[in-house]
């Protein structure tokens, strides 16, 4: 293939995608450009489909090079290792939109693989990421329906902006991705500062309108380079086979679906599909997979029948209620907050827990933030589905929606000058029967308040779901989805805020995207869906609590000027550690020179700033000191006055009388009380006598 480069301006930006110059045995290939971002994205397709799998094999590694931003990773090795929290996110923010566009039942494996070879912060590389992903499948000869396009957009001043840069970002009220097709919206993923839903539908409509240009760009990329599609192979039962199971079995599925007890409908499930399975063990005993492919698919159009047309979802609620709610806080003593909240068989537990500013999470790569003071983590073990399996590390799904949930909350937290606290926070899924996510958004809510973290407002999130026929147009919009209506629906349309506003947002979609329609129908549900969990909430816990946990740390946090840093830390650490060991508390020097000390015993912490503001005082001359002989010389003695710093008690100004020897006297150890006469304006050394400080009695140490 010829190289080629082909120019479009995206957001005000002049935007590349080099084609047929690098890595040729690729599927399909591109190098983006914007500013001084770089990334090369390959797509490659398998040529046959993957043995006994039901489902796409597509998988998305988003690959953060440490020499885009100039540095060398840290460690032993020296060598990229486990992909970031961010880059994980990533992976799944480019696989969302994508994994819609292929045909149904197409399972050859599909790898898309992003290498960032370069960064400008000013230029996104995961958004260049994910058009980069549209334009290597749609180049390669992968049956991939797309193209589709992606933006970021920013809000400052009610003004929406495509793709913001560094100083945008940080003004900016909204952090909003969307990707989409030219005809609907495809993927939403934003965090918000607690914007209305006609501020977000509008942003989402305005990223659009951008996507259509992107997606035109990449569309006559495609008709000037792009190779000829694989024929696309996909196993169909038999004709035959199906018509018999479906006149069997037909209106067995209609009972199995005939009540709204979970555990009765997933009995009269297993049964049904075992003796649909018998009946036609003797006739087809090789296709025992395609029964159960058939009668996945009557399942599916009676649950999406009843819910359309009769208006009857699978545990009979209406389309916009809510499953019963119960809340509890406190449940657990030496954690710092715990709560559970749950909502129908759905049940998450989250315990928060507050450190100190030194234990908050290190970020090593390409992104401008080094740390973050707030983490929110997301477990979800095997019986909470009632199953059983290996208990592995967290997955992309476990650490999106801890991402999310971090996200909705972060909005509504105390500052660091308000609250000098780090917070962890662990959501533990107990039970799942959907909206996972959500629950653990609004347990976290409470823990957070449990432990006395004074946020601003508390924090709900609901999911809705949406189940439409493509032929009739006829469409039900779901709030409070559980598993099945998850599983079997066309949308997955998670929305978080507070009682004034959205802080964050999360949509997949099954189908080939929505319309702005669907999009203000569901926002305006969720809404009302949210402001319902909030009061439910506030019956259990309204604000948060007045005092910390006993069992937290209590952080007293004050300022020292930056020169007295050394002087605090001591050689080696020598000083800090000590005023460590003999308080017991625990202490964090920034280098502005706030300092944070944190114990839960009140009087440790106490005592530990006052040994820091008498390291960090400037000694004058006439200051009175309760020192300790640390040293004796036969010309005197050296008395520690604070920390780090010591006087010389010459032996003439030991005693009002001539004394002999120093130690006629003083003895290591003692306590003296001196004064300061001199400060050497040169050198620093300081004089001391302790004559006019002696009783009438004669020449005496302290002891």
């Amino acid at each position: 293939m010829t190289p080629k480069t082909y120019e479009t301006v995206i957001g005000g930006r002049k935007t590349t995608i080099e084609a047929g110059k690098y890595a040729e045995q690729a599927g399909g290939s591109c190098l983006l450009r914007c500013g001084g971002t770089a990334v090369l994205v390959c797509a490659t397709v398998a040529k046959a489909p993957r043995d006994g799998v039901d489902f796409l094999p597509l998988s998305v590694e988003f690959e953060e090079k440490m020499y885009s931003v100039g540095k060398i990773p840290g460690g032993f090795i020296k060598r990229e290792g486990r992909p970031s929290e961010k880059a994980i996110l990533t992976c799944r923010l480019i696989d969302r939109p994508l994994r819609p566009l292929f045909p149904k039942g197409f399972y050859n494996d599909i790898q898309v693989i992003a290498t960032v070879l370069s960064v400008d912060q000013d230029c996104s590389p995961e958004v260049l990421a994910m058009n980069g992903a549209s334009a290597a499948l749609s180049i390669s000869n992968a049956p991939f329906m797309g193209p589709i396009g992606a933006v970021a957009v920013g809000m400052i001043d009610g003004e929406y902006i495509i793709n913001p840069d560094t100083e945008q970002r940080e003004k900016s009220v909204l952090s909003l991705t969307v990707a989409g097709t030219k005809d609907a919206v495809m993927m939403v993923e934003a965090g918000a500062q607690e914007i209305s839903e006609s501020e977000m539908l509008e942003a989402i409509m305005f990223a659009h309108e951008e996507i259509k240009k992107i997606v035109a760009f990449i569309s006559e990329v495609q008709a000037d380079c792009g190779k000829e599609k694989i024929e696309v192979v996909i196993h169909q039962p038999n004709a035959e086979l199906a018509a018999k199971v479906r006149e069997f079995a037909y209106d067995k599925v209609v009972w199995q679906m005939d009540t709204f007890d979970r555990q009765e409908r997933e009995a009269r499930t297993e049964q049904v599909k075992a003796e649909t399975r018998a009946a036609f063990a003797e006739e087809y005993p090789d296709d025992a997979k395609d029964v159960d492919a058939i009668l996945y698919n009557m399942t599916k159009e009676v649950m999406r029948d009843k819910i359309i047309n009769k208006k009857i979802r699978p545990d009979g609620r209406a389309q916009d209620e809510i499953r019963p709610i119960w809340c509890e806080v406190g449940l657990l003593e030496r954690p710092h907050g715990s709560a559970v909240f749950t909502r129908g068989q759905t049940q998450v537990m989250t315990i928060a827990t507050l450190g100190t500013i030194s234990e908050a999470q290190i970020l090593d790569g390409i992104a401008l933030d080094d740390s973050k003071r707030y983490m929110h983590q997301y477990n979800m073990p095997p019986y909470s589905t009632g199953e059983t399996r290996p208990v592995r590390s967290p997955g992309r799904r476990e650490i999106g929606h801890g991402a999310l949930a971090e996200r909705a909350l972060e909005p509504v937290l105390p500052s660091e000058e308000e609250f000098p606290y780090c917070m962890r926070l662990v959501s533990e899924v107990i039970s799942s029967n959907g909206s996972t996510s959500q629950a653990s958004i609004c347990a976290s809510t409470l823990a957070l308040m449990d432990a006395g973290v004074p946020i601003k407002k508390p924090v709900a999130g609901v999911a809705m779901g949406l189940i439409k026929d493509v032929e009739s147009g006829n469409l039900a919009i779901l709030t409070d989805i559980q598993g099945l209506e998850d599983f079997l629906g066309d949308m997955d349309f998670k929305v978080a805020g507070t009682k004034d506003g959205i802080t964050a947002i999360q949509m997949d979609i099954k189908i080939k995207g929505i319309d702005r329609e669907i999009l203000t129908r569901a926002l305006e549900q969720a809404r009302k869906g949210r402001l319902f969990i909030l009061d439910k909430m506030a019956e259990t816990i309204s604000e948060p609590r007045a005092e910390l946990s006993r069992y937290a740390p209590r952080i007293i946090t004050f300022s020292i000027h930056p020169d007295k840093i050394r002087e605090v830390i001591g050689s080696g650490g020598k000083v800090i550690n000590k005023i460590i060991a003999d308080t017991g508390v625990k202490i964090d020097i920034e280098d502005d020179g706030t300092v944070y000390i944190a114990s839960p015993d009140a009087q440790a912490a106490a005592e530990a700033k006052r040994i820091i503001d008498g390291i960090v005082k400037d000694i004058e001359v006439g200051d009175v000191y309760y020192g300790t002989v640390v040293g004796i010389k036969d010309f005197g003695a050296f008395v520690n006055l604070t920390p780090g710093k010591d006087g010389l008690l010459h032996i003439s100004r030991i005693a009002r009388e001539r004394i002999a020897k120093v130690e006629d006297v003083l003895h290591m150890g003692d306590k003296v009380m001196v004064r300061v006469i001199e400060i050497d304006s040169k050198t620093g050394k300081i004089s001391l006598t302790r004559k006019d400080l002696l009783p009438d009695d004669g020449p005496k140490s302290d002891r």
